[in-house]
């Protein structure tokens, strides 16, 4: 029998018995937890828990009963389930455009609906504009403002997935846990070699002969999410660091719309910690 799977996501502040009651709630209503994975840093609690159904339910009444039980343990619970309808896509940007543009170019290609794009300046708005693409700007520097003003954002439009396109901020856990393993990074390394944002530097310092970029699953660990795919090209004794950049950027942007691709056709899954392509 066709199982329909269902994720719960539940953040909130650190208390007793949260897993237990949410749990419980499943079996109640016929569901079976395949995945749980929860987190606990500095008094926040993080779970996502993937249940599966092998008889038809009531997405409304499922939602509404786990709403329920989230207010009544102070947490905010969501929940997600790959229905086939088209997914609507949010891209994250700073002012870098290559990735963007990438992407932009092939919004007609995707099995997904480009929704939103959001800059942390206005540089990009235009690139959004021709594309005829909604443009927010969000320019808070606290972090956890700028992150409220996001989720709203993306409850907004109602985001399946979110991309960050050389989006250069960090994602505290509050956010990223919303969004398990619906948010994808592109990183100009080989991860896990060379973290953050000097990567391409770093390579060149360390006179390294290979140089790469890594599209990834964005955790509450920085740059140690589940690795999608990765490309690479040899540094030549010619190469300066500015065209290692330049030969770089060129693949971020490929590497990137191929991992976004493969994720709104459904053909990835996440197990420990591992990306696997789906066999037919």
């Amino acid at each position: 029998m066709r199982k329909t799977i269902v994720g719960i996501t539940v953040v909130g502040k650190d208390r007793e018995g949260v897993v237990a009651q949410f749990t419980s709630f499943v079996f109640q209503n016929g569901g079976n937890v395949e995945k749980v994975n929860q987190n606990v840093i500095k008094g926040l609690f993080g779970m996502y828990l993937e249940v599966s159904f092998t008889s038809k339910i009531n997405f409304k009444q499922l939602d509404s009963g786990l709403q329920k039980l989230g207010k009544k343990l102070r947490m905010e619970v969501s929940t997600h389930s790959e229905t086939g309808a088209e997914k609507n896509i949010a891209i994250f940007a700073t002012k870098e455009q290559y990735c963007l543009k990438e992407i932009l170019s092939a919004k007609h290609a995707l099995t997904g609906k480009i929704s939103v794009v959001v800059g942390t300046e206005k540089t990009l708005a235009p690139l959004a504009k021709k594309a005829k693409i909604p443009f927010v700007v969000i320019e808070e520097r606290n972090q956890e403002k700028a992150e409220e003003k996001l989720l709203k954002i993306c409850k907004k439009y109602q985001v399946d997935l979110i991309v960050l396109a050389r989006y250069m901020r960090i994602l505290t856990p509050n956010f990223v846990w919303r969004y398990p393993n619906r948010i994808i990074n592109i990183h100009p390394s080989l991860l896990p070699a060379f973290p953050g944002s000097l990567a391409y530097a770093q390579a060149f310092e360390r006179g390294t002969k290979i140089i790469g970029v890594t599209s990834h699953y964005v955790t509450e660990n920085l740059d140690q999410g589940p690795i999608i795919f990765q490309d690479s090209f040899k540094v030549t004794p010619e190469d300066t660091l500015e065209s290692i950049k330049k030969r770089g950027q060129k693949l971020e942007a490929t590497t990137l719309l191929k991992a976004v691709k493969m994720h709104l056709d459904n053909k990835l899954e996440v197990r420990w910690r591992k990306v696997h392509t789906k066999s037919k």
